[in-house]
């Protein structure tokens, strides 16, 4: 099965944080797929953090598990009418998570995220979450 996986729950499991923990068990034989945006989001880490060069390959490594999605016509007719529904809702959503949303819905794929509240309200979004 695929699942689409969110920035936060990428970033636990990069910096072993106890939280990855809770979505190992979803992770396990999944084809593991994430955003361009999620990849734009934990790149702000590298020259935030003035990381060395073997760190930044580290990094990049760590990337290889994951299928990237990035964005093309589609994709952005989705975002656009998320970015719609979720104002007209008088829920406006995040720039960002608004591009993590459109992957799923595009590939009809679950969000796995620890953050339900960004998502929630965005018709035909399958989540899974431990929070």
């Amino acid at each position: 099965m695929s699942l689409l996986i969110d920035t936060d729950v990428v970033s636990f499991t990069y910096k072993k944080d106890s939280r990855a923990d809770l979505y190992e068990p979803h992770l396990k034989e999944n084809l593991l797929v994430i955003s361009f945006m999620t990849l734009a989001e934990l790149n702000l880490w590298t020259p935030g953090n003035n990381w060395n060069e073997k760190r930044k390959r580290n990094f990049a490594t760590f990337f290889k598990d994951y299928l990237i999605i990035y964005p093309d016509e589609k994709l952005c007719e989705i975002w656009a009418q998320i970015k719609i529904e979720a104002k007209q809702k008088g829920r406006p959503i995040e720039t960002a998570d608004a591009w993590v949303a459109a992957v799923a819905l595009m590939f009809d794929v679950p969000l796995v995220t620890h953050n339900r509240k960004h998502f929630q309200n965005i018709s035909g979004l399958q989540i899974i979450t431990e929070n």
